[in-house]
């Protein structure tokens, strides 16, 4: 077990794994201290975009097996969670101002920016293509418009994209993934 003190590089390190991400972030949102079954079955809720309901037995075996052998005693041996594996508790330790910047976020709220910039890309393309092919009222005029307004509406979604992952910004159109 550590003195407290990690080093920059032993965060990354620690941090690197997402189900140790996850596993901090579970126990943080229940007061610091969790069994290990509901620990497993949210973790692998969350690793396969599911409700904790429809995880299967194989989905659930599997991260029951890494967190017990390998990422809780890692924590542990960090200092970051205290771990007993005869009782399967799990308690977070009190010095976790140390590692938040190293944790996602919101794990339950994550937006689909992909998606958002890709509608835009296809939007934009066949909008392109049709005043390219002078379709109704587009004509080939109208292109360098259409590039310029492709052009401000990603810079929008990129700056917004931006000051929501930064903050507590919220937007309103936030998504819950279940």
């Amino acid at each position: 077990m550590t003195d407290g003190t990690l080093t920059q590089a032993e965060l990354f390190d620690v941090f690197s794994n997402a189900r140790r991400r996850q596993t901090v972030q579970y126990l943080k949102r229940h007061h610091g201290a969790c069994d290990l079954a509901p620990l497993v079955e949210q973790v692998a809720a969350w690793e396969n975009d599911t409700t904790t309901d429809d995880v299967t037995r194989a989905q659930r075996r599997r991260v029951y097996i890494s967190l017990y052998q390998t990422h809780l005693p890692m924590l542990e041996d960090h200092g970051i969670v205290d771990w007993d594996p005869d009782a399967h508790r799990i308690e977070l330790l009190p010095n976790e101002e140390t590692f938040e910047p190293y944790l996602d976020r919101d794990l339950e709220n994550q937006r689909p920016w992909h998606w958002y910039y890709a509608s835009v890309s296809v939007v934009g393309a066949a909008v392109a293509v049709l005043a390219g092919l002078s379709v109704g009222t587009l004509t080939p005029g109208l292109l360098p418009f259409v590039a310029l307004g492709l052009c401000v509406l990603v810079l929008v979604l990129a700056i917004t994209h931006r000051a929501s992952s930064r903050s507590k910004f919220s937007l309103p159109f936030a998504t819950r993934r279940f």
